[in-house]
């Protein structure tokens, strides 16, 4: 996170509002898409880091924060909605408002698809819903032979209540992909992938209760702590995950198959 800190610790109020800062500052940011009521910038990669933060924003008319805020937690609904998700599960219970959880995710062909295992801390605050996650190592979850590990350096969403009907949604990643990816796919991402990837969110948000009132209306542990039935799990199980202790391909290489870009509308 941004703290630069060595050990897996549970992120404070700190590191949120330092969070929510990045998301609302334009200085240092370069626009790099806007269209369709989506807005992406992007950060150039600082000395200490070789990856480049971006940064992504969409209002949402029509969809309440608190109800947006529970589509991006509700594993379940995720598998529905988000097309590109492989697997998703939760590990373990760290805190009330703290767990560790796994996700699998598809790649742009020809790459190989990628994986994580990250530590997920949340906190509502006033008008404003955030979660915020990093990578981290779990014994129990070594990398795979079918994934490359990827390492998540800081990614999260902020939600902001605009009224009690529409809300604002920021999303930030900083993503090591472990691997030297070809000019086309950075590129995709910011102009393609990212900005599909919103509107998919906002139109999961539009569905949400009427698919919720017919799976487990009542069951929303990531409001009440109480319903959490997951295993609890200690700092002390978990270590950071160091890109570089993990495998880096070079994918620089592959050229764009263009048989694979239709992504289904969901």
């Amino acid at each position: 996170m941004s703290r630069g800190r060595e050990m897996v610790y549970i992120p404070d109020d700190s590191d949120f509002s330092s969070f929510r800062d990045q998301c609302e500052s334009l200085e240092g940011w370069h626009s790099q898409y806007n269209k369709g009521g989506v807005m992406v910038w992007s950060q150039a990669p600082g000395e200490s880091r070789t990856v480049q933060k971006i940064k992504l924003r969409i209002a949402c008319k029509d969809v309440p924060a608190t109800t947006l805020y529970d589509v991006l937690h509700d594993t379940h609904y995720r598998k529905k909605w988000d097309s590109n998700v492989i697997e998703t599960y939760d590990i373990g219970r760290l805190t009330a408002n703290a767990d560790v959880g796994y996700y699998a995710w598809k790649c742009p062909s020809p790459l190989k698809n990628r994986d994580f295992v990250t530590l997920r801390s949340w906190l509502p605050l006033g008008n404003d819903y955030m979660i915020i996650n990093y990578s981290v190592k779990h014994p129990k979850y070594p990398p795979r032979k079918d994934f490359v590990r990827a390492v998540s350096l800081q990614t999260g969403y902020l939600v902001r209540a605009n009224g009690p009907h529409g809300c604002t949604l920021y999303y930030l990643t900083q993503v090591d992909p472990r691997g030297s990816l070809p000019k086309w796919v950075v590129n995709k991402v910011s102009q393609f992938v990212a900005p599909k990837a919103m509107k998919k969110i906002y139109k999961a948000g539009l569905k949400y209760r009427e698919w919720k009132q017919k799976h487990e209306p009542g069951f929303k542990p990531w409001v009440y702590p109480e319903q959490n039935t997951l295993p609890s799990i200690s700092l002390a199980e978990l270590s950071l995950q160091h890109a570089d202790s993990l495998e880096n391909i070079d994918e620089s290489g592959l050229a764009e198959d263009r048989t694979h870009i239709s992504d289904d509308e969901a």
